[in-house]
C-alpha cells in the first residue's frame, strides 16, 4: 500500500540538501508494480462497484495520470488481455441474469470524448458537436447522445474498439499514441421488479468509466501549434477536475469550500460521479522513468487528494 517516489537527481552523499529531500512517500489503498495483470487491477480496484451499481447506487473509475502511462490499456485493453470495461461489463451481465426471476432489467450505454472543450459521440461521431443541458431535478443529459441498448459484453466490445478508433489521438514527442481527449463510458442500468405487491419499483444504477487525457508538459511533449492548444485545453479541464477534488477533500474540515462543477464540459458531466451518489475509485498511472519525475510526483499529489474525498452515499429505502 506504500509507494515511495525517490528523486533522480539527488545526490544521497550531499548533506547540505538532505533536509530538502523531494522523496516522497505516498499511502494508497492499493499499489501495483510492473508484474500486476488486468485482472489483479480489475478484481482489487472495480469489481466489488458492480454489485452497488446492480442495487442501484453510482460508481465511478478514473483512469489519471501523465500521457504515455498506460492508461487506455488499463481501460480498454488489448482482445488478449481485456480492460476494466469489458471486465467490469461482464460482471454486471452475469449479476444481472442472476436477479432475473425477480426483475426486468435493461442496460444502455453511450461513449463520448470531450475534446478541446467540446463533446463527440464516439458510437457515432458524425452527430457532430453535442450540447451539455441540465433537467428540471439538476441531472446533466447531453442532447443527441447516441444510447445503445444491449446485454452482451462481447458485443459491447466490439462498439468500444469501434468508438476508440474514432478517438483523437495524436502522436508527441512523449507518446505516439497520444489520447488527445478525455473518454466517458456512461452505463445505466434501469430495474422493475416483477412482483406485484412491491408496486412499481425501479432502481436506477449508473456506471461511469473514464479515461482521461495525459496531463502534460510542453516541454517534455515538445508541443507546438494545435498540439499545444490541445495541451493547454487538457491541463485546464484537468487542473478543474483537481480544483473539484481539492474543495471535496476539504469540505469535511471547518472551511465551507464551494465547488464549482462548472469550470469545464468533464467536472459539469462528472458532478455527481465526484460529489453525489457515487463510489468512486482513481487509478492513477506513474511511468518508471527518471525523465517523467515531475510528472509522477504531480500525479501522486493529485491522486492522494482524491483519496481524501468523503461522500454521503444515501442508503437505499
Amino acid at each position: 500500500q506504500r509507494m515511495v517516489l525517490m528523486d533522480p537527481g539527488e545526490d544521497p552523499d550531499d548533506i547540505l540538501r538532505a533536509n530538502r529531500s523531494r522523496e516522497k512517500t505516498f499511502v494508497f489503498d492499493m499499489v501495483f508494480d510492473h508484474t500486476a495483470t488486468q485482472e489483479e487491477v480489475y478484481v482489487s480496484t472495480t469489481k466489488r462497484l458492480i454489485e452497488g451499481v446492480i442495487s442501484g447506487y453510482n460508481a465511478t473509475i478514473f483512469a489519471y495520470g501523465p500521457t504515455g502511462t498506460g492508461k487506455t490499456y488499463t481501460m480498454l485493453g488489448t482482445d488478449n488481455e481485456p480492460g476494466i470495461y469489458v471486465r467490469a461489463l461482464d460482471d454486471l451481465f452475469k449479476g444481472l441474469e442472476a436477479t432475473a426471476k425477480d426483475m426486468d432489467y435493461t442496460v444502455s450505454m453511450s461513449y463520448l470524448e470531450i475534446y478541446n472543450e467540446v463533446i463527440r459521440d464516439l458510437l457515432n461521431p458524425s452527430s457532430g458537436f453535442l450540447d451539455l443541458r441540465e433537467d428540471s431535478r439538476g441531472s446533466i443529459q447531453i442532447a443527441g447522445i447516441t444510447e445503445v441498448s444491449t446485454t452482451n459484453a462481447q458485443e459491447i466490445m466490439e462498439l468500444l474498439m469501434k468508438g476508440n478508433k474514432q478517438r483523437t489521438q495524436e502522436p508527441t514527442a512523449a507518446n505516439r499514441a497520444s489520447s488527445r481527449s478525455h473518454a466517458v463510458l456512461q452505463v445505466t442500468v434501469t430495474q422493475k421488479s416483477r412482483r406485484r405487491e412491491t408496486g412499481e419499483e425501479t432502481w436506477i444504477g449508473k456506471l461511469f468509466m473514464v479515461d482521461l487525457a495525459g496531463s502534460e508538459r510542453a516541454a517534455q511533449t515538445q508541443n507546438r501549434g494545435k498540439r499545444m492548444k490541445e495541451g493547454a485545453h487538457i491541463n485546464r479541464s484537468l487542473l478543474a477536475l483537481g480544483n473539484c477534488i481539492n474543495a471535496l477533500s476539504e469540505k469535511g474540515g471547518s472551511r465551507t469550500q464551494f465547488v464549482n462543477f462548472r469550470d469545464s464540459k468533464l467536472t459539469r458531466l462528472l458532478k455527481d460521479s465526484l460529489g453525489g451518489n457515487s463510489r468512486t475509485i482513481m487509478i492513477a498511472h506513474i511511468s518508471p522513468a527518471s525523465s517523467s519525475f515531475e510528472e509522477s510526483r504531480m500525479t501522486l499529489i493529485y491522486a492522494y487528494r482524491a483519496k481524501n474525498i468523503k461522500t454521503q452515499v444515501p442508503e437505499q429505502i
